[in-house]
């Protein structure tokens, strides 16, 4: 992090990074780019479906007292669920997942709600990251470098309660209620111009929390003890998945480069894996491209393989991590540099406004 926080506004202004875009015809950009309500339902609803389907199957078993079965359900319903927070509201966030904006704002607050996100401030936030990836001047969205962790206990958590998590996204929505101030220096950086803006995400706040006080309430008065359990805790149930394939998008690489096959990683993942993380496996596609929806990453990664770097498996990518992290133990300004193909024609204008654009991501007051 900078030592001095430069202000946003001026960054904004003065800050401008000419990225590398691997080569796509124009034609092939525009047809990605195409966003689908059909397809945006498949991937929404089918995604609702499936949590709603392992948080039914967990309450049936627990009715039953079959508590082996219904911990097995419970934890299959938190792998599931843990995506929530950080990727079905990001795709969202971006207002590509539905050709229909109305339908992206509705998905976007139903999601949140259920699963304790701030998407005020995560659309501001994220805006940035996508304009500066890994640039700490205008990115601190994510700061290198990053641990790769497999510590025993940080594994038992991410197995059983995120208790971590749990406890930043409660204090950071208490704080942000009754004091009207963000939890971090970097949430505080990003709305310091936007006066609305911060009106805005404060009275989300308590839609939060009384939301959730809500949930706990029936299930305290009704004695329906799980129901707390599924609908506010989940989201922090059995991350261990949404851990072991999210960090590697940016951790352990560069920052400061105008390449992101530089600075993101792309994995590969089974197709439930993949449907799951909403496709976001194609990590460095999507800062490239970011306004192709996620149900289309997967033929941009074939429209420009040859000038992309190998996928990382993911147990790939977990040594990568692992062995760049031990070399900066020693070498603490040791970053990786990842092999490159041979440049196999021009890059395409990187002012160009589809090939450069990021969807409806950032707020009015960014755009």
């Amino acid at each position: 992090m900078p030592e001095t926080r430069e202000p946003m506004s001026m960054v904004r202004e003065s800050f401008k990074v000419e990225w590398y875009r691997c080569p796509v015809a124009p034609d092939k950009l525009k047809e990605l780019t195409r966003r689908s309500d059909t397809k945006g339902a498949l991937q929404a609803v089918g995604y609702l479906l499936v949590v709603a389907g392992l948080g039914a199957l967990s309450w049936l078993l627990y009715r039953r007292g079959l508590w082996g079965a219904m911990a097995v359900a419970l934890f299959l319903f938190g792998l599931a669920y843990s995506f929530t927070p950080g990727l079905v509201t990001h795709e969202l966030s971006h207002g590509t997942v539905f050709r229909t904006k109305w339908l992206n704002g509705l998905f976007l607050r139903f999601y949140s709600l259920v699963g304790w996100t701030h998407f005020h401030q995560y659309k501001r936030s994220h805006t940035y990251h996508h304009l500066y990836t890994l640039h700490p001047r205008g990115d601190r969205e994510v700061v290198l470098p990053t641990t790769p962790s497999l510590h025993p206990l940080r594994l038992l958590m991410y197995f059983t309660l995120n208790v971590e998590n749990l406890g930043r996204a409660l204090w950071g929505t208490l704080w942000l209620a009754l004091t009207g101030r963000f939890w971090n220096d970097w949430s505080e950086d990003v709305f310091a111009d936007d006066r609305r803006a911060r009106g805005q995400a404060r009275a989300w706040a308590w839609l939060l929390l009384a939301y959730h006080a809500a949930v706990i309430a029936v299930g305290v008065a009704l004695k329906l003890w799980l129901l707390p359990v599924l609908l506010t805790l989940g989201p922090y149930i059995a991350n261990i998945w949404m851990y072991l394939v999210g960090l590697p998008m940016h951790a352990g690489l560069r920052d400061n480069v105008p390449d992101f096959r530089l600075c993101c990683r792309t994995i590969t993942l089974d197709p439930i894996s993949g449907f799951l993380y909403w496709h976001m496996n194609y990590h460095t596609e999507h800062h490239m491209y970011a306004a192709v929806p996620c149900y289309n990453l997967g033929k941009l990664a074939r429209a420009m393989a040859d000038d992309m770097p190998k996928p990382r498996s993911v147990l790939g990518a977990w040594k990568e991590m692992r062995a760049i992290y031990r070399r900066q133990r020693t070498e603490p300004g040791y970053q990786y540099d990842t092999p490159l193909p041979v440049p196999r024609g021009k890059a395409p204008d990187p002012h160009d406004a589809l090939r450069a654009s990021i969807g409806d991501l950032a707020p009015r007051a960014l755009s």
